[in-house]
């Protein structure tokens, strides 16, 4: 998921939109680094959460993709980057962000955070980007983690405790976390009560077991090929529900 410190991200990406959006009509975006996405100590029994019922289907985008075309897809929510660290703002996040409004599906934000910042002025840039648009009763916030700065897993872990707490106080929305599953399993034990969005590319969509203490996921990110792709496990309602109460 990450957009600026994610040097790993495709050229090919520079397609147009609706090039893009026919490829997800077709088929079903944060990222962490592709080494996190496997898990080869993962148990090799997979989630059957997915197979009682369907799943929704759903993108993240950023400034790589900056004329993406919201209208075309077929995706039934969307989560676009806002901000990264302490005065990174995406570019195209505005105008993701409006399309997004206008098509009248979920909608959501991330922040992709640095423990090597204080993590309470990282959430407040975030949170300052995010309500300087106009918001809607639904809207998602998502905190994407996938990065130590050189920081031990005990440091990582009470930055994204503080950054959440902090972010979930001043909005009464619980954020979703993201990260790749090997990250989200090192560092994200005691995170089990903010919803997960955990990308692993070596599993089918929605067949992936949860990491760390969390007991279920809230969304796969399966693919980045040729975007970032997902599933979520919840319905488009459900997913709203996790989101801002009011706007």
């Amino acid at each position: 998921m990450p957009k600026l410190a994610d040097n790993r991200k495709r050229l090919g990406l520079a397609l147009g939109g609706a090039v893009l959006a026919a490829v997800t009509a077709v088929t079903g975006t944060a990222h962490a680094s592709t080494a996190d996405h496997g898990a080869p100590h993962e148990a090799t029994q997979h989630t059957s959460q997915h197979q009682a019922r369907s799943l929704t289907y759903g993108l993240d985008i950023s400034h790589y993709e900056p004329q993406y075309d919201w209208r075309s897809s077929s995706a039934q929510f969307g989560i676009i980057k806002a901000t990264e660290g302490t005065d990174f703002v995406d570019s195209s996040f505005a105008r993701h962000w409006r399309e997004l409004g206008s098509k009248g599906i979920v909608r959501g934000a991330y922040h992709y955070g640095h423990p090597a910042n204080d993590p309470i002025a990282d959430a407040n840039h975030f949170l300052a980007t995010v309500n300087s648009q106009p918001a809607k009763p639904g809207d998602l916030l998502v905190l994407d983690l996938e990065t130590t700065d050189g920081k031990s897993v005990e440091e990582v872990n009470a930055w994204a405790k503080a950054w959440l707490s902090y972010v979930e106080k001043q909005t009464g929305v619980k954020p979703i976390f993201y990260s790749g599953w090997n990250f989200a399993n090192t560092y994200g034990h005691g995170l089990s009560q903010y919803p997960l969005w955990v990308a692993h590319y070596s599993r089918a969509k929605g067949a992936v077991t949860p990491p760390a203490d969390w007991k279920t996921w809230t969304i796969h990110q399966y693919t980045e090929t040729p975007i970032d792709q997902n599933v979520s496990s919840l319905t488009p309602d459900q997913l709203r529900a996790l989101g801002r109460k009011s706007a």
